[in-house]
């Protein structure tokens, strides 16, 4: 047997399929773990020699829906809606 194109053709069997957290086919079935976020470990996986993984997932790479508010209320103080007294 070859190792090239006729190999290829032997390779039906599934050893990853969707994770249910990140989505990706990287769910090893026999493991029962996640080869990119690590699931069902309660904490995402990340690695400091992969910087750039990192960097694919971090804070500001989806949509940020409370925290992209956040910087301007902080420069307001945090206001509660309330007027504040007029200085005589």
């Amino acid at each position: 047997m070859s190792k090239g194109t006729p190999s290829l053709g032997k390779r039906h069997n599934k050893s990853h399929v969707l994770c249910n957290r990140c989505g990706k086919r990287s769910f090893h079935v026999q493991k029962k773990t996640c080869a990119s976020c690590g699931y069902p470990a309660a904490k995402l996986r990340s690695h400091n020699w992969a910087t750039k993984a990192k960097r694919r997932r971090t804070t500001g790479t989806g949509r940020m829906a409370y925290l992209k508010h956040v910087s301007r209320r902080f420069k307001n103080g945090f206001q509660t809606g309330v007027a504040k007294p007029q200085s005589a």
